[in-house]
């Protein structure tokens, strides 16, 4: 059986062949639902649920690709929505069962849509962007008052790497998130698919690789919270 994609809340409720079963089996970010949002699911609906979470669309990839996953619903992001459908691992969503989506943004859906290359695959279940976490006080005593905070310079600039590499800088396991911002720092389009670019952002990753702590989509949340 194909994968249902789940891009939007009212996508769980969407799957008559889940709900026959009384069972649904959900594969989605870590931190995208609330702690209590299954056990009320659940209460609501009498449906057990499954559920376990990645952190990078290339482990959810990995998974789907291989097949026989057992997974209803999932959660990729729109351009990897988009491959999986090319290579016939999800299934077209029923809109028709999911009578809340005329409550989504009809632009972002737009959005999505243009990357999802069609209008059947998903739904939006949110959006965002990749940007820069800091403690404030720590970056002025170790770059000054004139820190580069509005600019990808603050990490990717060796020099000031080194100078941060004692408070931790991590950075995510996403390649799709990464290295588009990478590649605008070097003052290139950042959706650019120019091999060329790539490289010269992999040389730039390479420079500060030593002044990393980790590289991890998932940790640096309760690092952060921890201090």
């Amino acid at each position: 059986m194909k994968n249902i994609i789940l891009l939007a809340v009212a996508g769980v409720l969407s799957s008559g062949a889940a709900y026959a079963d009384g069972k649904l089996n959900i594969y989605n970010w870590s931190d995208y639902i609330a702690e209590d949002t299954i056990a009320n699911f659940k209460a609501e609906t009498g449906i057990d649920v499954t559920y376990d979470v990645y952190d990078s669309n290339e482990i959810l990839e990995a998974k789907m690709s291989a097949g026989s996953s057992g997974y209803d619903l999932v959660v990729p992001t729109a351009d990897f929505l988009a491959r999986g459908r090319q290579a016939g691992v999800y299934a077209e969503m029923d809109f028709s069962r999911i009578p809340n989506a005329k409550n989504q943004s009809a632009q972002v859906q737009a959005l999505a849509n243009k990357q999802m290359q069609d209008d059947k695959s998903g739904l939006v279940y949110m959006w965002g962007t990749t940007g820069i976490a800091y403690n404030e006080k720590k970056i002025a005593e170790r770059l000054g008052d004139n820190a580069p905070t509005d600019s990808w310079s603050l990490i990717l600039d060796p020099a000031n790497a080194a100078k941060l590499a004692d408070c931790g800088i991590a950075i995510l396991d996403a390649p799709t998130d990464i290295l588009p911002n990478v590649i605008s720092y070097l003052g290139k389009p950042g959706n650019s698919t120019d091999p060329e670019l790539f490289e010269q952002a992999g040389e730039v990753l390479n420079k500060v690789r030593p002044h990393l702590r980790y590289i991890h989509s998932s940790q640096s949340i309760n690092d952060m919270a921890n201090g």
